[in-house]
């Protein structure tokens, strides 16, 4: 049996930077290039429900992740839970799925970037290069896709330190301008404007657009799972013991910005209008002030909110392969950490390689980096809610900071929630189901990835004992009653 020593990346991050991690990721830019998709299928009411439903499961794993967090606060930390509670296969599958429904949030960001920067700055729609899917792909939306993606991977190439300050700083800016978006649509808003509130599904009433949105509620809100993955990372015992606080703060709050969001929008000028538009949300600005420099900022906002979730979900997918490698569960060069600054530096590489392919397929494939990231994230949710059930059943003697009321019950809602999604977009005619060629292609790929991946790293998993890989998963010694795979 080889040493195992094992790898520690830098330990740096506060209370405040745990938070702007979450929330930060989980707001995004998909709530000015995505809401005339939401309106068009739900109406503005049906769209809000369906966010406050989504949210509230969402609410339900974020409480499992809130007692699962503190007490196993490492790297990667669903790759922990899921290795603990179910042994070393099923931590591989929720590990790869988890990172690759971050990967596809980063390649959403990328090709999303060029969107935002072109209804700022025109000229970025010139110099076609081809089309898919009816869709013009222009060279300034690949060149600034590509640069922000080395821009991103650069920033945690050179630590931590620097990715949080990135996402401290921007985080309070996005803040900043929301709330005067926010504000200024609920004072020049109309009733009027929400009318119809639900859009009639094909026949089978408004369930169906409610259904559309719902299922993809998990991409929207993922983002508060980012702190578990770089829980390690803080020098602070006291603040590990509150990191199922900033967890359960940062989806609260994301509830909150998403309904009313959508609402300020809706209010500010007749949805129906705003389907057909690229960046529906500052169009409904734009027309309740009338004013082109408004629209701007609520562009300016969006961008920041790009940036802070792509930084985010970068730091998280990194964090998640670093886990698997330094685990020895896949390749031992992902669990590498760079000598000077403490960052992972083979799963940025890898990130950052694997966004690329984005940037080229352009604004179709929009709905499909939503829809497969879903599935991914819904499965390794689901994977979580069913390791929290097995940790309470096969080892209650864990000591939990935080012990979850009503746990077990809301573990299995949560679960039985996760599952429903992942039915629904797999069952055919359910109005969400993953679409022939393009998402089951992307599914796929993920999948004969990880195939390649866990045979490869064969050798690497019988190489070590389980006590050894206890210690680089757990940073413990493995208790009796472990399951083999």
């Amino acid at each position: 049996m080889q040493e195992t020593e094992r790898p520690q990346l830098k330990q740096t991050i506060t209370g405040m930077g745990f938070f702007c991690l979450a929330l930060g990721a989980m707001i995004g830019v998909g709530w000015i290039t995505s809401l005339g998709g939401w309106l068009e299928v739900a109406g503005p009411i049906g769209a809000i429900l369906a966010f406050i439903v989504g949210g509230i499961l969402i609410l339900f794993i974020g409480l499992c992740y809130a007692e699962l967090t503190p007490m196993l606060p490492v790297t990667g930390g669903e790759v922990a839970y899921a290795y603990k509670a179910l042994g070393i296969g099923k931590a591989f599958l929720t590990g790869w799925l988890l990172a690759f429904g971050y990967i596809a949030v980063c390649g959403f960001e990328a090709v999303s970037i060029g969107i935002v920067c072109s209804y700022l700055f025109p000229q970025c729609n010139t110099l076609p290069l081809y089309a898919i899917m009816g869709q013009t792909i222009y060279l300034p939306h690949v060149l600034l896709g590509l640069l922000a993606t080395v821009f991103i991977g650069w920033i945690n190439y050179r630590g931590v330190s620097s990715a949080i300050r990135l996402q401290v700083t921007l985080t309070a800016l996005l803040a900043v301008c929301l709330v005067g978006f926010v504000l200024g649509g609920f004072a020049n808003g109309n009733v009027v404007n929400l009318e119809p509130f639900f859009v009639e599904g094909a026949g089978k009433g408004p369930w169906v657009g409610f259904l559309s949105v719902l299922v993809g509620t998990p991409f929207w809100f993922v983002g508060f799972d980012t702190i578990p993955q770089a829980a390690e990372e803080s020098g602070s015992t006291a603040i590990m013991r509150r990191l199922g606080i900033y967890i359960v703060a940062a989806i609260i709050a994301a509830i909150g910005f998403y309904t009313t969001i959508i609402l300020a929008s809706s209010l500010s000028t007749p949805w129906a209008g705003l389907i057909a538009e690229d960046l529906p949300t500052a169009k409904a600005i734009e027309s309740a002030f009338k004013s082109t420099a408004a629209a701007n900022i609520v562009l300016f906002a969006g961008l920041l909110g790009l940036l802070t979730s792509w930084n985010g979900f970068f730091i998280a997918g990194t964090r998640v392969l670093f886990a698997l490698g330094r685990g020895r569960i896949i390749d031992t060069r992902f669990g590498e950490v760079h000598p000077k600054y403490g960052s992972p530096t083979k799963p940025i590489i890898f990130v950052t390689l694997l966004t690329f392919p984005a940037v080229f397929l352009g604004k179709a494939a929009l709905i499909a980096f939503i829809d497969v990231g879903s599935f991914c994230i819904s499965c390794a949710f689901l994977g979580v809610c069913l390791s929290f059930l097995s940790l309470r059943r096969q080892h209650p003697q864990l000591e939990r900071p935080y012990k979850l009321p009503f746990g077990n019950a809301i573990a299995t809602i949560a679960s039985l929630g996760s599952a429903a999604l992942i039915l629904v977009m797999v069952i055919p005619n359910t109005g969400a189901t993953l679409t022939f060629p393009l998402e089951w292609s992307i599914l796929g790929t993920v999948l004969f990835l990880a195939a390649i991946f866990w045979l490869m790293s064969r050798n690497v998993r019988i190489k070590i004992s389980k006590s050894q890989r206890d210690l680089l998963i757990l940073d413990r010694v493995r208790e009796s009653g472990q399951p083999e795979d």
